[in-house]
């Protein structure tokens, strides 16, 4: 007897529908013990691997296994099939096609994802999110889901999510779902109101960052903006503490934003029980980092670190201790805010719009130019730094010092009125509507602004000519150092109100520059 039942495969971050059809065909009863099932489709490891699982799960749920062989085919056949997602709807099509389900030959309206365990019990799978989309988008109604994945996918509107604990009760529910019976488990809805009370929930505030007036303001200009920074500072400064509060004065998540958020993580394993993601994700990969574990890679190519910090910060501490190798990849994504990775069986492109916050210290021992002694000689200084190359350098936006803190503003006994998150968020959500209004919403930040944007929202009186043309000349600036000055400058006056780019906001631009690459050369 042939059944069929759906399910569904990631790639990338999206996700194919797989038909998943069962023949049972009666045992040759020749003394043959290759085993029962046949799995064909392009299956990886893990889904043969199945196998037993099924057997197993099927046997300690109640039911009786067929005797009879099994093919089953993951259609379509000319696509890879990974992981351990398929075991449930597997395990589904060999009980309808032995009778235990419907009197029918398919399952129509419902998909089913998740791994079996020996006792029956359904575990949870990577990508539910983007399998939920998937559903949607190819009209079918129902969505069986491991319990750990159910709020992920409900997330989706238009398809009804059912949380299954073991394989019993989706056989069940499958049964009732088909023939219009009542069903004992409710479709999950998620309350959109508690969701959202979840936002903006950092455990970290701006006003714990104690003087660093400068590095503040350079901070508050990147978001605002969205431009890459990097910090320049001895040891204890500030900079990881600067740095782990830019998510906090970024603007809120929007909806679609947070879904393009979920699906990558989701792909990632990341999500776990909490659902949608509504807080702007902060990563900080460990200098060891290979150039696949920050871009991304393997056979079926999975998100690196740039996708995963997307619409949030990636924080490189102590960068020049990357591998050069490592950072020079940075190049693309930094540029077009995607990656794209190819293999010879496929080649996928992931979302990767990131600000990069990068901090490092001014020589090998930390101290050069601080109050304290410095023992690196003048090559030593040089070999350290020569490790960022111009053409990086040419893409961080911002270059800022961060000095040690002084004593009387770390023990608070100055005038300064630390600002909270939330009264610098207020600024940059003003400074980004301005920009949204510019670019008619076709452009999310200034930094991401075409070389005809530049020449059209970035023109110049001619004091701010003259301001740009001299630091040109006097810093050596590329023509990609140029457009980043514009940029900022944009940023700057987007900050005061201003329509048009003054003298001052051209200044400030430049400053933000001063370690080009002549320090580093």
């Amino acid at each position: 007897m042939l059944f069929l039942t759906q399910s569904a495969a990631v790639y990338g971050i999206d996700a194919l529908v797989v038909d998943i059809e069962v023949n049972l065909r009666p045992s040759s009863g020749d003394g043959d013990q290759t085993p029962n099932i046949t799995i064909v489709g392009l299956p990886d490891t893990a889904v043969r691997e199945s196998r037993e699982r099924i057997r197993a799960a099927i046997s300690n749920s109640g039911y009786f296994f067929p005797l009879d062989k099994a093919t089953v085919n993951l259609a379509p056949a000319d696509v890879k099939k990974e992981g351990a997602s398929f075991d449930l709807p597997i395990a589904l099509g060999i009980l309808g096609a032995n009778a235990d389900l419907t009197s029918g030959q398919t399952i129509s309206s419902t998909m089913s994802v998740g791994e079996l365990s020996l006792d029956g019990r359904v575990r949870s799978v990577r990508g539910a999110l983007s399998i939920a989309l998937a559903a949607r988008a190819n009209g079918i109604k129902n969505l069986l889901v491991p319990e750990d994945n159910a709020t992920e996918a409900a997330v989706v509107r238009g398809v009804d999510v059912y949380p299954v604990a073991d394989l019993r009760t989706a056989a069940k529910l499958c049964i009732d779902l088909e023939e219009g019976n009542p069903t004992t488990i409710r479709p999950l809805v998620l309350d959109e109101n508690e969701l959202r009370s979840r936002e903006n929930r950092y455990q970290m505030d701006f006003s714990e960052v104690r003087g660093q007036q400068t590095a503040k303001r350079a901070l508050e200009v990147a978001s605002a903006g969205g431009h890459n920074i990097l910090f320049i500072g001895p040891p204890g400064s500030g900079k990881t503490m600067l740095a782990k509060r830019l998510p906090t004065i970024l603007p809120p998540l929007e909806f679609e934003e947070s879904l393009e958020i979920t699906k990558i993580h989701s792909v990632a394993g990341l999500t776990g029980k909490s659902g949608l993601v509504t807080e702007r994700p902060f990563k900080s990969p460990h200098h060891t980092v290979s150039q696949a574990g920050l871009i991304g890679g393997g056979s079926i190519p999975k998100p690196g670190e740039v996708s995963l910090a997307h619409l949030g910060v990636l924080f490189l501490d102590e960068l020049p201790e990357f591998d050069r190798s490592v950072l020079e990849v940075l190049r693309q994504p930094l540029e077009d805010k995607n990656v794209t990775i190819s293999r010879v069986a496929s080649s996928l492109t992931f979302p990767a719009d990131f600000t990069l916050v990068a901090s490092m210290n001014p020589c090998p021992c930390g101290y050069f130019g601080s109050t304290r002694e410095c023992k690196c000689s003048p090559p030593i200084i040089q070999r350290y730094v020569g490790k960022i190359s111009g053409p990086l350098m040419d893409r961080i936006d911002i270059h800022i010092d961060v000095p040690a803190v002084k004593f009387n503003e770390l023990r608070g006994k100055t005038s300064e009125v630390p600002e909270s998150s939330a009264a610098v968020r207020e600024r940059v959500i003003a400074a980004r509507k301005r920009q949204l209004q510019r670019f008619d919403g076709k452009t999310f930040s200034n930094s991401a602004m075409s070389p005809s944007q530049i020449r059209e929202h970035c023109k110049l009186d001619a004091d701010s000519e003259m301001l740009l043309e001299k630091a040109m000349h006097r810093q050596g600036l590329s023509a990609r150092a140029h457009d980043r000055i514009l940029k900022v400058s944009r940023t700057i006056a987007d900050l005061a109100g201003s329509s048009e780019i003054q003298p001052e906001h051209i200044s400030e631009a430049i400053n933000y520059r001063s370690l080009d690459r002549n320090y580093w050369m």
